[in-house]
């Protein structure tokens, strides 16, 4: 059902906090180039991470995407935002996550815990380290107000591999065991490793080549 003519366009969505020039980003930047596929790498903080939300990111991500076929490759919070669009775009055909923060309301606010979250919403602003930044910078508390009113599991109809670690002390492996429980037409993969997956990535690659053989020319058999 999936099967297209020509290479669907191919966009990679960066995790929190993190940059067009991540690690991750940039080896699957560089193997889809290997193979002939240019892969689309957005600044998903629009160069204003302080105004940062889910909202402002899927709003970016249509504008992105716009009436064309697309294939998503997300990494944490990308990974959940890939989610987010795909129900919102059937044009979206298939998905790749990698380490996919489901669940990514109630994440954060455990994470945070009731001090941290009481002091982010008196100041408005809670600062944080900006690893494609290399420095910490300020959030508004806007993002997880904004992140309350999305679902937790995205019901998502098109194919989906993830790849997710046993040992993610970030974003517990029982997220997308849970996400792929509801939704059976997800592939999970289990590594093992933490949440940021850069020691497997040849491993992933490999899968995602062959998950996206039959849509991509560069990644058939040959």
């Amino acid at each position: 059902m999936y099967l297209l003519s020509h290479n669907p366009r191919l966009v990679y969505l960066h995790g929190f906090a993190s940059s067009p020039k991540s690690r991750k980003a940039q080896f699957f930047a560089d193997h889809f180039r290997a193979v002939g596929v240019p892969l689309e790498i957005p600044d998903l903080a629009n160069g204003e991470f302080h105004k940062l939300t889910i909202g402002s990111q899927l709003k970016l991500l249509e504008n992105i995407t716009g009436s064309e076929p697309a294939i998503l490759i997300g990494s944490s919070l990308g990974g959940y935002l890939a989610a987010l669009h795909a129900v919102r775009n059937p044009r979206i055909t298939k998905l790749i996550l990698l380490a996919p923060a489901f669940d990514f309301y109630h994440l954060w606010t455990q994470a945070l815990g009731p001090e941290r979250l009481a002091g982010w919403e008196r100041t408005g602003t809670l600062t944080v380290f900006h690893y494609g930044a290399g420095r910490e910078l300020p959030l508004s508390y806007e993002f997880l107000a904004d992140a309350s009113r999305f679902e937790a599991y995205p019901p998502v109809k098109q194919p989906i591999l993830i790849f997710h670690g046993t040992q993610d002390q970030v974003v517990p492996i029982e997220k997308s065991i849970a996400f792929a429980g509801l939704f059976t037409q997800t592939k999970l993969v289990h590594l093992a490793s933490g949440h940021e997956l850069t020691d497997v990535l040849d491993s992933i690659w490999e899968g995602a080549k062959s998950f996206l053989a039959e849509n991509i020319r560069g990644c058939r058999k040959r």
